[in-house]
């Protein structure tokens, strides 16, 4: 989730650079030109942590950092378990 406290205009500059970015991973990749792969790669995580989809947290209310942990391994555990028995038809 993209950081609210970022303008309109912002968001959409970064948004228009990050699939720039990952459309050059996708252009690198079929050319099997590792280095411009690497490149690509670089400016998309820049451009997630402007964002405020990667690197230090943006909120400030106290809820833990569970962006990257699987649902199962935090304190959702439980809700997860229900929802997935829930999606196997109550099994």
């Amino acid at each position: 989730m993209a950081n609210p406290g970022l303008d309109d205009a912002e968001r959409a500059d970064l948004v228009g650079r990050l699939m720039a970015a990952r459309r050059a991973v996708r252009d690198a990749k079929k050319k099997a030109d590792h280095e411009a792969e690497g490149a690509a790669h670089k400016a998309v995580d820049e451009v997630k942590r402007a964002l405020g989809e990667r690197g230090p947290v943006w909120w400030d209310d106290g809820s833990p950092d569970l962006n990257r942990h699987m649902a199962k391994n935090t304190l959702y555990a439980d809700w997860y378990a229900k929802l997935a028995r829930s999606n196997r038809g109550g099994l």
